[in-house]
């Protein structure tokens, strides 16, 4: 069983990374490839190793937190590996917890492939299961709802500059990380070019 693999990424595609480790190439399905891409250091990633009939593929997370909440949601009926990374991939892991944790079957539905059944499953199975250790830098599990999402409605510029920094390639998770650090930075006259600059200083900068 394969519990992480550390090496340099060698190429990304839309949902996956090659990760070069001592000369072998290992295809990793991971939330969000591009960000990986751009790191100069070998990157450690925690995998999942999923094994079907007709495959076996390798599901890879920055944290050991995203691991589990990716093994966790795989065990609630209707949710696929694929599912679980596009859940991973579009909503911050600790937005995804809280929202679970708190019932919140608006913020649930809202991911890729989770309709309101689904959701309801997600509560149901998952609400006691879940907790974030705040000595790994993740969030307590106890987010409120504003502090979950961070929807682009909440400036205008920031909508326009999300929206060209995702035709750019980057995804949902990464450009809410930069918006929850660059929000109170934000003044009434900040214009998209310029929030787009910052963004991208905080992207390159992890």
């Amino acid at each position: 069983m394969i519990d992480f693999l550390r090496g340099r990424v060698a190429y990304a595609e839309a949902d996956y990374v090659v990760l070069d480790v001592r000369d072998v190439g290992y295809q990793v399905y991971t939330p969000n490839p591009y960000a990986l891409l751009r790191e100069e250091e070998p990157v450690q990633l925690f995998v999942h190793h999923y094994v079907r009939e007709d495959a076996a593929l390798l599901f890879g997370f920055p944290t050991r937190e995203e691991q589990a909440l990716f093994r966790k949601l795989m065990g609630v009926s209707g949710i696929g590996p694929k599912v679980a990374l596009g859940v991973l991939a579009s909503g911050r892991p600790e937005a995804v917890v809280a929202a679970i944790q708190q019932e919140d079957v608006g913020f649930l539905t809202r991911l890729p492939g989770i309709g309101r059944k689904t959701a309801q499953r997600m509560i149901l199975d998952l609400k006691d299961k879940l907790g974030w250790s705040a000595g790994t830098g993740a969030a307590e599990a106890a987010l409120g709802p504003a502090a979950a999402a961070v929807p682009a409605e909440d400036h205008s510029a920031w909508a326009a500059a999300r929206e060209a920094l995702a035709g750019l390639g980057y995804r949902d998770a990464e450009l809410d990380r930069v918006w929850l650090t660059l929000k109170d930075q934000v003044g009434p006259d900040e214009t998209p070019e310029a929030l787009m600059k910052k963004a991208l200083r905080q992207l390159y900068q992890g």
